[in-house]
């Protein structure tokens, strides 16, 4: 997730008197507004609970009224602050921040505890209404739901909400997936739009978790819902042929082997981002770009009007990092600090080793450049736990538990500090498998779109040999 402090308000409290209020965004969208008491408070709460030596450095005190440019240099190094305590493993997951953001974000919205009806999505479409806390977190509302459709508890983990927005051509958006430190029902109400509304999706990749999930009927009929939405959206590439089998075991009701028939096509279980802008292989290619068995796959379209597809594997990511920059909107001015309008840059860039010894930068630039960033994320992860023989359900309590913690090695996968970059004098101790083959982009016919694409137009896939001591 990706923290900043891209403004300041001047404020006046309830008597009267004015204060400068700090706005944090989280994915560049404003959770929250804090004083700066506030987040000296919690800085507090913090080095108490875990020492001095964890805690990142935060801006003094200042005896007399900040002037502008000291107000300025203060939202910086209280957003580095709040970049670095969200990057580290422990106080990232501490229940003292998480419950300091989800307070703050009820505070800023205004939104009083009481109980709510909250709408909650599945993949086709269907609704399920369940009875909530505005104040209930991520983990309560996702818990209410599986109660409310008799998921058993051990798969709860299997699934999570999403926040998703609906297009005007029928499309949805997946804008992130909903965190620990963020109340739902604040989250979807705040942005005050029916565009917006709150998705049940299972949240892991390897298919072979499939089979845990269809062993109890609500879970596969979850999971079938899924698959029939991913196909009917275009996310999965079906030929002519696969289309009359599909549609003959969805007449059957045979829904375990529809699920396994479709676990077979090309791109099952992906995630799709909208249409973006990469500099691979060319600087200003538009591209599709999906997420799924371990990797981010790209379908390109040349300047020339070429199309061209391939894939880039997390196995073979040095590392990534989101950046994000303020862009005026038209008669604004490029100033953060200012109160006009500014729009919200994001990219996501990742180092990928192309071949033997040679490592190259691939930048893509999207609004949902972190949803992208928290699968890569989630990727390694499952397979950090696969590697060692855990399963999903001791992933997701650890991390309800705040004990998911990685080692040196494993931290530098996921990226340097967010809006820093690359230290080139930094070891690489990162070690990637050459191995596995690179990344390679297949030409396609320029008639084609990512839409119209059959099954029998791709030509293999990439082969994945599992991760090795020297991979991670």
């Amino acid at each position: 997730m990706h923290f900043s402090i891209p403004e300041t308000e001047v404020r006046s409290d309830e008597n009267g008197s004015t204060y400068v209020a700090y706005n944090i965004h989280v994915n560049g969208v404003l959770h929250c507004r804090v004083r700066y008491s506030q987040l000296l408070g919690l800085h507090e709460q913090i080095k108490k609970e875990y020492g001095t030596n964890v805690v990142p450095a935060f801006p003094p005190k200042k005896l007399f009224t900040l002037t502008p440019a000291e107000v300025e240099q203060r939202r910086e190094q209280l957003e580095k602050y709040m970049q670095a305590v969200r990057q580290d493993p422990i106080l990232g997951s501490s229940e003292i921040f998480n419950s300091f953001l989800r307070k703050a974000q009820q505070e800023t919205q205004q939104i009083p505890t009481e109980e709510v009806q909250l709408e909650i999505y599945l993949s086709n479409g269907q609704m399920v209404k369940v009875n909530i806390l505005t104040s209930d977190q991520t983990e309560d509302v996702l818990e209410a739901v599986a109660s409310k459709l008799d998921l058993p508890e051990e798969l709860v983990g299997y699934f999570s909400l999403f926040l998703v927005q609906e297009r005007g051509d029928g499309g949805c958006t997946y804008v992130r997936k909903l965190q620990e430190f963020e109340l739902p029902y604040v989250s979807v109400t705040s942005l005050h739009s029916p565009d917006f509304h709150i998705v049940l999706r299972k949240s892991y990749w390897d298919t072979a978790y499939d089979s845990d999930v269809m062993d109890d009927c609500v879970g596969l009929n979850l999971l079938y819902a899924q698959t029939v939405s991913d196909i009917e959206r275009g996310w999965v590439l079906v030929n002519k042929e696969q289309h009359r089998q599909l549609n003959s075991l969805q007449e059957k009701g045979s829904k375990k082997e529809f699920i396994r028939l479709a676990q077979t096509l090309k791109y099952y279980g992906y995630i799709k981002f909208d249409p973006c802008v990469t500099d691979f292989p060319e600087k200003g290619c538009h591209v599709i770009v999906g997420a799924g068995n371990n990797e981010l796959n790209f379908h390109v379209k040349l300047p020339s009007e070429q199309m061209k597809e391939g894939s880039f594997k997390v196995t073979r990511m040095r590392c990534w990092r989101v950046t994000s920059s303020q862009v005026p909107v038209a008669n604004g001015t490029a100033n953060p600090s200012s109160s006009s309008k500014c729009d919200v840059k994001l990219e996501l860039a990742f180092e990928y080793l192309m071949s033997k010894d040679r490592l190259q930068w691939v930048t893509i630039t999207s609004p949902q450049a972190i949803m992208m960033s928290i699968c890569l994320q989630s990727m390694v992860d499952e397979l950090m736990v696969k590697k060692s023989g855990g399963s999903i359900k001791k992933m997701q309590k650890k991390r309800l538990n705040g004990t998911l913690h990685r080692s040196d090695s494993q931290q530098a996968v996921k990226s340097p500090p967010l809006l820093d970059s690359p230290n080139p004098s930094r070891e690489q101790v990162v070690k990637l498998s050459t191995k596995l083959s690179s990344v390679s982009l297949r030409g396609l016919s320029s008639s084609n779109s990512a839409s119209d694409i059959s099954g029998n137009d791709f030509h293999g896939n990439y082969a994945f040999e599992g991760i090795g001591d020297d991979d991670l």
